[in-house]
């Protein structure tokens, strides 16, 4: 297969700018939500094009996704959380400790449909002088609120996304400049690691948010654009970006569109087969 059959025509289209570092797409009731993490602020972009902020201050958010109900689930640097929003857009905490000791800073975060809650959990946000875990994991929350540590293994974990069928997860760690792969059991227990995309480049960029398209080719942010791997790992190509990339998610009502949040801008392109929907969640 060749990339270009994958884009319905053109070069990914810059629909705002004007940001300190963007991150964390998600679409959300015909709009799109999306993280500026030094600037402390969630945005909502709407298709006639207004921006405006959503949730002011956000944490440092990074990561969005949302939940079965609907409400948006982010990662927090700056409180060094998870939190649920409510239908007032107020934030709750879901889980800022293990084991009694504080998070590191959770960096990006994708929902099953069962409701169970994944989580990488990286240093990025915070000083080495406020670390309290001793690794840098990957955690599952259970729906009664349990959390469990299923990752161990990883220098710096950070995108993460699952297969249209959930029985597989994706886990980039960026130091390592990789994407692992998973079986994923109904507890959450990770089994069965294995390397199949390799995103080594001499230009800067690593392996950070990611997501699946309903075929289960991957998409990930690295360096410059976005990669696009068949499930095998075989590379299928790169979608060049202006700037470096750090997040994507699937948006319209078709999910046949693919918005990118790099560094100081937003971008769209069209795509010819649609995304998987987030937790079930298409609207």
């Amino acid at each position: 297969m060749k990339l270009k059959t994958l884009f319905a025509g053109g070069n990914a289209e810059r629909i705002a700018t004007g940001f300190l570092f963007t991150e964390g797409p998600v679409w959300c009731d015909g709009v799109l939500r999306f993280s500026d993490i030094p600037g402390d602020c969630i945005y909502q972009w709407q298709p006639d094009g207004q921006v405006s902020r959503w949730r002011h201050p956000s944490g440092n958010s990074n990561g969005l996704t949302r939940d079965r109900n609907g409400f948006v689930v982010a990662c927090e640097h700056g409180n060094r959380r998870v939190s649920r929003s409510d239908a007032h857009g107020q934030p709750h905490t879901i889980v800022d400790s293990y084991n009694g000791k504080r998070l590191n800073s959770p960096n990006d975060v994708v929902v099953r449909s069962d409701g169970m809650i994944f989580f990488t959990d990286p240093p990025y946000g915070i000083d080495e002088s406020q670390r309290e875990q001793p690794i840098n994991g990957v955690y599952a929350v259970h729906p009664d609120g349990q959390i469990v540590l299923v990752g161990t293994d990883f220098d710096r974990p950070n995108g993460l996304a699952f297969a249209p069928d959930e029985q597989t997860l994706y886990i980039g760690d960026s130091r390592r400049r990789h994407v692992r792969a998973f079986d994923v059991a109904s507890d959450g227990t990770l089994s069965n690691s294995r390397t199949p995309f390799d995103m080594d480049h001499p230009q800067p960029g690593s392996p950070d948010g990611m997501k699946v398209d309903q075929a289960g080719r991957l998409y990930v942010a690295g360096a410059t654009g976005i990669w696009v791997f068949e499930p095998s790992g075989a590379l299928i190509g790169i979608i060049a970006m202006p700037e470096l990339p750090a997040n994507l998610a699937w948006g319209d009502a078709d999910l046949q569109t693919l918005y990118i949040t790099a560094r100081t801008s937003v971008y769209r392109i069209r795509t010819t087969t649609p995304g998987v929907p987030v937790c079930g969640v298409s609207r």
